[in-house]
């Protein structure tokens, strides 16, 4: 096992998923990686919270791109068709982040007729006390996670940081917190994986459509390869417990792609009949609206560890 660094500089920060874009490190299967990443405007956008002395002096945003994101790295042995096991470690917010209310176009815009201009709210984080306080005084516990976590698409070009994708990316989970193990479906040789879009703090659905986006000092994840655990969709062991991750076009379709992978997931765990686990799952597993501001939308189903024993 080998501890890497990565830092946001040079080829190692990038606003797109590509599987052509030359992976910024190369690690074996049990190595862990302490990433340090933007906050998802870059630093040098319309919302700069604050002060980030070392940051690179990008100006990707301004060109259009999407999140700030770190990486790629390319892990040995992953190959596609196999699942990436990301264990997150630990992550450390920096000292500041920002959270608007219009500023972009959003559904929430239109449902409520919110001008473009809108509100921004900057916030002082304190990583020793995982307390955030903005301008008006208002004072938040930190929860922070990653909101981007994933790999490309295996089609050629450039795309969107924004959609998430059963690959991982743009998942805004806030269940996804230190001691978490993400599991994700490898879309192309190698993994690519990258990760980015810093969260201080986020409700379930993200309804503005930003959390407190931040800058993170580290975030250290641990990566394996799984020939072993074949995944249609992210899934997660989380503090909170067992989640399965469902995307659509709308929450009805996101919901049951949520629960698809959770029976399955229960069949396994428990060695349980499908009608069981459908039986079982309306007792014991919750449906939560992760994000509905990412043109797709996301659904999780959550089974608490110790709901459910035999």
């Amino acid at each position: 096992m080998t501890d890497w660094s990565l830092r946001p500089s040079g080829e190692a920060v990038h606003g797109f998923f590509s599987r052509d874009i030359e992976p910024a490190i190369t690690i074996e299967a049990g190595d862990s990686v302490r990433f340090e990443t933007l906050d998802c405007w870059w630093s040098s956008g319309p919302y700069d919270g604050g002060a980030f002395p070392d940051r690179p002096k990008v100006a990707a945003f301004e060109q259009g791109a999407g999140h700030a994101m770190t990486g790629p790295v390319r892990v040995s042995g992953a190959a596609a068709g196999m699942t990436l096991e990301v264990g997150i470690t630990s992550i450390v917010p920096g000292s500041w982040g920002t959270c608007i209310a219009g500023g972009k176009p959003s559904r929430i815009n239109e449902k409520y007729g919110i001008e473009l201009d809108g509100v921004v709210h900057t916030w002082d984080l304190d990583p020793s006390t995982m307390t955030g306080r903005n301008q008006h005084g208002h004072t938040v516990a930190l929860r922070p996670f990653m909101g981007v976590m994933g790999m490309p698409p295996p089609e050629a070009g450039q795309h969107s940081t924004v959609p998430p994708r059963i690959f991982g990316g743009n998942l805004d989970c806030r269940e996804l917190v230190a001691g978490s193990t993400l599991y994700l479906p490898i879309s192309v040789d190698g993994a690519l994986f990258s990760v980015g879009d810093g969260h201080a703090a986020q409700g379930d659905g993200e309804v503005s459509g930003t959390a407190i986006e931040c800058p993170m000092e580290s975030v250290e994840l641990t990566f394996n390869v799984r020939s072993d655990l074949p995944i249609n969709t992210p899934i997660a062991n989380t503090p909170a417990g067992w989640i399965s991750m469902g995307l659509g076009e709308n929450l009805d379709d996101a919901a049951f792609a949520a629960l698809e992978s959770m029976f399955d997931l229960m069949q396994n765990e428990h060695g349980l009949s499908r009608l069981d686990a459908i039986a079982l799952a309306s007792v014991v597993v919750d449906l939560r609206v992760t994000q509905i501001v990412n043109g797709v939308v996301g659904v999780h189903a959550v089974l608490p560890h110790g709901a459910l024993s035999h």
